[in-house]
């Protein structure tokens, strides 16, 4: 199974019974894509547990003031079978600005806005609302 979607529906799935925290698999693109979820205010903290190599993220969920979970969903794009890249200028907004997306550059994994921002383009790996 494809890493970054299960960690995606384990996100959805503790929010579907409103659970406060998931524990997610660790990896490096991981942590980079929680660290990107918390910057953008879809999840409240993300902390370390365990050792190597069975290290674990205890990921705290958000949910808004009428318990709605504040990640809605998530579409993967660019899948191990067919990877998708965009021009910076061909990259669009996720939901008119309400979403994000995660595009993995030359210069790392970030979010459309700071792409954009900093005109590269890449693989668009999933869009998240």
């Amino acid at each position: 199974m494809d890493p970054i979607t299960d960690l995606f529906n384990r996100i959805k799935n503790a929010q579907a019974v409103q659970k406060r925290t998931t524990d997610i698999p660790c990896s490096k693109l991981k942590m980079r894509i929680l660290e990107l979820l918390k910057e953008e205010d879809f999840i409240t903290d993300l902390k370390k547990r365990g050792r190597k190599p069975h290290q674990l993220v205890r990921v705290d969920l958000k949910y808004n003031q009428d318990k709605t979970p504040a990640m809605n969903n998530f579409k993967r794009i660019s899948k191990p079978g067919k990877r998708i890249y965009q021009k910076a200028k061909d990259i669009r907004k996720v939901k008119d600005g309400y979403g994000m997306a995660l595009v993995s550059t030359t210069k790392g994994l970030m979010t459309d806005k700071q792409a954009k921002k900093n005109k590269l383009g890449g693989e668009i790996m999933a869009e998240i609302w």
